[in-house]
């Protein structure tokens, strides 16, 4: 038997300066590593494990290709105080979304709600960051995202649509924000490929073959079913019409027509309370709907009743004080990309 860890403990700030480090020696600024770094250790954090710093060294391999530009020179566009669209020159999602939620919060707060669309970006991570990002500040905020088509759609043969993500974040008084962050997809990608490595059975409707037949054998399945059938499909659809087509920059007919050069764009919104009313009536009465839907009887077999974002928020404050796991296999290929680059890592435990 071996000893060797499967997951190693690294504190939340060490992983964070070691993988703004490294994204830094992977061309990026120090100020965007920095951000892009906050996103990944964000969703690892939280424990979105495929989202966290998993992403690291894929960062650095979409940098080192030129398909993310390290140095891109972002413009913003608006005609109307209430809108905006960041072109983001293909820098990397963190980048791009994290200035777009920004200056959607800035816009509405003098405007009562605002949206930023986000033009020619690569990969944006888990965009619950972004919407949180606005939570913070005490907006409600909303993001689409839209990317390559990987997922089938209701009726066609092969890949169609994007498994496009939703996210929504809504502030609380003393309870964590609610947050909603969801793919259009039945099953994650990444979910396909673990099965695959441990050579488990995908659960009914979840995957399917190259030409679109549904399958349980992660062996055959190489894409994602739409969640709930037409209606995951219709919404990823009706995504890339709100992000791509908004912003002039589309992908889904471009791709179906021979064009497959990765892209993503994005739209996020964010709306104040305080246009609407009270906002501190607003957080109190978040609170109170979110402690009602607590205070409902518990169904037999589960462990409790919970919000979008509550368990995810759990792990987070426990995560900060112990420490994040980080699975072996990629704690090695962030110490080998370290010992190339010249970075030193951080202390961690096995």
């Amino acid at each position: 038997m071996s000893n060797t860890p499967t997951k190693i403990l690294v504190p939340a700030d060490d992983l964070r300066g070691f993988s703004a480090a490294l994204l830094e020696k992977g061309g990026l600024s120090a100020e965007h590593a920095r951000t892009t770094a906050d996103v990944f250790v964000w969703a690892a954090q939280r424990g979105v494990d495929s989202h966290g710093t998993a992403r690291v060294p894929a960062y650095l391999d979409l940098l080192a290709k030129g398909v993310a530009n390290a140095r891109p020179e972002m413009t913003t566009e608006s005609t109307a105080p209430a809108a905006a669209v960041l072109d983001a020159d293909r820098a990397p999602g963190p980048v791009a979304l994290t200035a777009a939620a920004d200056e959607a919060v800035r816009r509405a707060r003098e405007t009562g709600i605002a949206s930023v669309g986000v033009r020619r970006t690569v990969h944006t991570g888990a965009i619950g960051y972004y919407v949180s990002r606005i939570a913070e500040q005490g907006l409600v905020g909303l993001g689409f995202v839209a990317g390559m088509p990987n997922m089938g759609y209701t009726g066609v043969k092969g890949a169609a649509v994007a498994t496009s993500p939703l996210a929504i974040a809504v502030p609380a008084r003393d309870h964590a924000p609610l947050l909603l962050d969801m793919a259009t997809a039945t099953i994650a990608l990444g979910k396909i490929r673990q099965a695959k490595a441990s050579g488990t059975p995908l659960p009914e409707g979840a995957a399917a073959t190259e030409d679109g037949t549904p399958t349980t054998d992660p062996e055959l399945a190489v894409m994602p079913l739409p969640l709930g059938g037409a209606k995951g499909s219709g919404m990823s659809l009706a995504f890339e019409l709100l992000t791509s087509v908004l912003v002039g920059a589309p992908i889904f007919a471009s791709f179906h027509a021979g064009d497959r050069k990765h892209r993503q764009n994005a739209l996020l919104i964010a709306v104040d309370p305080a246009a609407f009313g009270d906002p501190e009536a607003f957080t109190a009465n978040v609170d109170d709907t979110l402690s009602t839907l607590k205070g409902l009887p518990v169904a037999a077999g589960a462990d409790g009743v919970f919000y979008p974002g509550e368990r995810s928020a759990a792990v987070a404050e426990e995560r900060g004080a112990k420490g994040i796991p980080v699975a072996a296999k990629v704690w090695r290929e962030l110490i080998e990309h370290a010992g190339r680059l010249g970075v030193t890592a951080p202390r961690s435990e096995g």
